[in-house]
């Protein structure tokens, strides 16, 4: 679900800078020794998923559908919303390519790939894509999907914000890189004819999604600020939050305990 901003005790500069060099090691062992609040609810609810949208079909096996459910039940309706015109934008694009790939497995990726905006699956300090896909895989787990499954969705989704790498893994991986850019920024949005971007929207409308993601990108940066050190939510904390203090990458690479 999107939170609004909640204030939170200030941390220096300097602080900061301390910390970086050992944000990486920090992450991994909280990570490892921490126990994550137990999954939402998956059961499903009365609104079923339309067959097809736009043309695409949306995929109708029993791991789909309790994926569909669980994010369903763990966003708000305009999350919800933006993880299935993912999906849809997607297949969209890769279709009118020819790409062939598997289309449960995308479908699954998609609706799971923003869990770590949900507070209840938010770490103190990793990255949001990487809470998302922590959070997904434990899911899958006890959906008893097979390893090597669940290892592309978990990648997809930690990869889903840096396109340039996702575009060089599989379609499944890829697929979620394009479709939840497509839907934050607009990227190639005109290869799509109006009618089919219309049926998207009508299906899953957007209500309110930039103020949302905004309040949730400042919320982020209050609440784990460690979490968006060298990503770029960290522009979005710099403009709305005063004296953010979270270090530049400029800051880093002074910061080291180097002469030049």
């Amino acid at each position: 679900m999107f939170d609004k901003s909640k204030g939170t005790k200030k941390v220096t500069r300097r602080t900061m800078l301390q910390r970086g060099a050992g944000v990486a090691a920090a992450s991994a062992f909280a990570a490892a020794v921490s126990h994550p609040p137990a999954a939402a609810a998956s059961r499903p609810r009365a609104d079923a998923l339309p067959t097809a949208v736009a043309g695409v079909r949306i995929p109708d096996s029993d791991v789909a559908r309790e994926a569909a459910a669980f994010a369903r039940g763990a966003s708000t309706e305009t999350l919800f919303n933006h993880v299935m015109r993912t999906y849809l934008f997607g297949c969209l694009m890769f279709d009118r390519n020819g790409v062939r790939y598997d289309r449960e497995l995308v479908f699954v990726a998609s609706v799971l790939h923003d869990l770590g905006l949900v507070e209840a699956y938010r770490t103190p300090n990793e990255r949001f894509e990487v809470d998302g896909a922590d959070a997904a895989q434990r899911f899958l787990r006890q959906q008893r999907m097979s390893a090597d499954r669940v290892a592309v969705v978990w990648d997809a989704i930690a990869l889903h914000t840096t396109a340039g790498i996702a575009a060089r893994k599989r379609p499944e991986i890829a697929m979620i890189a394009v479709g939840s850019g497509m839907d934050f920024s607009g990227n190639d949005l005109q290869k799509l004819p109006s009618d089919i971007l219309d049926d998207v929207l009508t299906a899953f409308p957007r209500k309110g999604f930039k103020q949302e993601a905004i309040d949730t990108i400042v919320s982020l940066c209050r609440t784990k600020p460690m979490g968006e050190l060298m990503h770029p939510f960290a522009e979005v904390g710099r403009r709305h939050i005063a004296d953010f203090s979270v270090p530049t990458v400029e800051d880093l690479l002074l910061a080291a305990p180097f002469e030049d």
